[in-house]
């Protein structure tokens, strides 16, 4: 690895400390005020954005990236509205900061309580979608942290067309740039120092796809906070309307294919797999999806081809949807603990007793009745933006947003109170 890049880094991670300590004591309006002057440079840099997608979007075809990268990569207008509508969303939240819970009174005569507190400094790793430089720094300033973010090589353009609109917001709150800093340089040899400056950086957040994933977590010794994949389920019980399945299950496979909450698998109970899959079929074919069927799929669907073991475990990022047939709800249910990912899984059904036990029985970071797992998003879910989609069971579960960036220390307040 090269001085110079082990300098640049180093440099990264001291200053990226220091703005830890001053971030974490602004007060919730300057924060408000910085996201908001954010929104308002990228509104007023429109062009710039566009043009620097521009230059990697052309780079990225020439590279040949797949179809789902493109479209991951791309930065339309409404999505920059979307950048701008998260800003203001986020800006709209509640400070977590600062939040004091659980206050008591202990026989001693002390009070003991929880204080909700900033991480300090997030590395965040990530591919393909520049949108998540926005939504990254946006809840990282939000949640009192100071975050260093390494985008893809392939945003590079767009990346820091972003970053010089959020240093131009933070500056107009008098808040130091280095709050907010994105790597400048390619190097994939970054990465890997990034996830070992333990001493400069508290925690590691991967975007990612399964294998950048899988190399984070494997050699970081920085804690991470991580999902692999997104191999998401939709079950069609016999108890379900086929109406609203059939529209919610097109939804869910069709409305965006490079998602890690779109529709990978589709399971439908055997009394009801006759009047759902013809008709659902004939939508997803005249879209352009691949069916991939078990046997008695393929009697119903005869333009669906075989289903191997593999396409249970797979995440498509693309037009292609295993689907089977099942005999009922514990069959489904054994089928999504076998092969899900634990993203997220929906059942539909108008029987209220299988429907709670959908909800008590899989093991998902969300898990949903009568809607499409499209939902399972830090902006639908209300947090404004998110960081990622955590399918760990420790510290943050699903999309982490505001408070899944913060921790709790234990407060005490006495009055000159002894132990004895």
């Amino acid at each position: 690895m090269s001085t110079d890049l082990e300098r640049y880094m180093r440099q990264l991670g001291e200053q990226a400390r220091a703005a830890s300590r001053e971030i974490a004591r602004a007060s919730t309006a300057q924060k408000n005020q910085a996201l908001l002057a954010i929104a308002s440079a990228i509104d007023g840099n429109r062009p710039a954005l566009l043009a620097a997608n521009g230059l990697d979007l052309d780079a990225g075809k020439a590279n040949g990236l797949a179809a789902a990268l493109l479209d991951r990569l791309e930065l339309t207008p409404a999505r920059i509205d979307a950048m701008i509508e998260g800003l203001h969303q986020v800006a709209a939240l509640d400070d977590p900061v600062g939040a004091v819970t659980d206050l008591k009174y202990r026989p001693s005569g002390i009070q003991v309580g929880r204080m909700r507190v900033p991480l300090g400094v997030i590395g965040i790793i990530y591919e393909s979608r520049p949108n998540v430089t926005c939504e990254a720094a946006s809840l990282c300033l939000k949640s009192g942290n100071a975050t260093i973010l390494r985008g893809g090589s392939e945003a590079l353009h767009s990346n820091q067309a972003i970053a010089a609109c959020i240093a131009t917001g933070l500056r107009a709150a008098g808040l130091s740039a280095e709050v907010v800093q994105v790597l400048d340089r390619p190097d994939r040899d970054a990465v890997g120092m990034l996830i070992t400056m333990s001493d400069c950086v508290d925690v590691i957040i991967p975007r990612g796809g399964k294998g950048l994933i899988e190399r984070i977590s494997k050699d970081a010794t920085v804690p991470v906070i991580k999902h692999l994949d997104g191999n998401c389920h939709l079950y069609v019980d016999d108890k379900a309307d086929v109406e609203k399945s059939i529209k919610v299950a097109y939804n869910a496979k069709t409305q965006r294919y490079g998602t890690c909450c779109t529709l990978e698998s589709l399971l439908v109970a055997e009394a009801i797999a006759e009047r759902v899959l013809p008709p659902l079929g004939a939508k997803y074919t005249e879209a352009g999806v691949e069916l991939r069927g078990c046997e008695k799929t393929l009697k119903l669907l005869p333009a669906a081809i075989p289903a191997t073991e593999e396409d249970w475990a797979t995440e498509y990022l693309a037009p292609i949807l295993s689907v089977k047939i099942v005999a009922d709800l514990d069959e489904a249910m054994a089928h999504i603990a076998r092969y899900s990912s634990q993203h997220t899984e929906s059942i539909m059904t108008e029987d209220l007793h299988r429907a709670q036990r959908f909800l008590r029985e899989v093991d998902s970071s969300s898990v949903m009745v009568n809607a499409s797992t499209r939902f399972a998003d830090g902006f639908e879910y209300g947090l404004g933006a998110e960081i990622g989609i955590s399918t760990d069971k420790l510290h943050a579960r699903g999309p982490v947003g505001l408070e899944g960036l913060t921790s709790q220390k234990y407060i005490v307040l006495g009055d000159g109170h002894i132990r004895t």
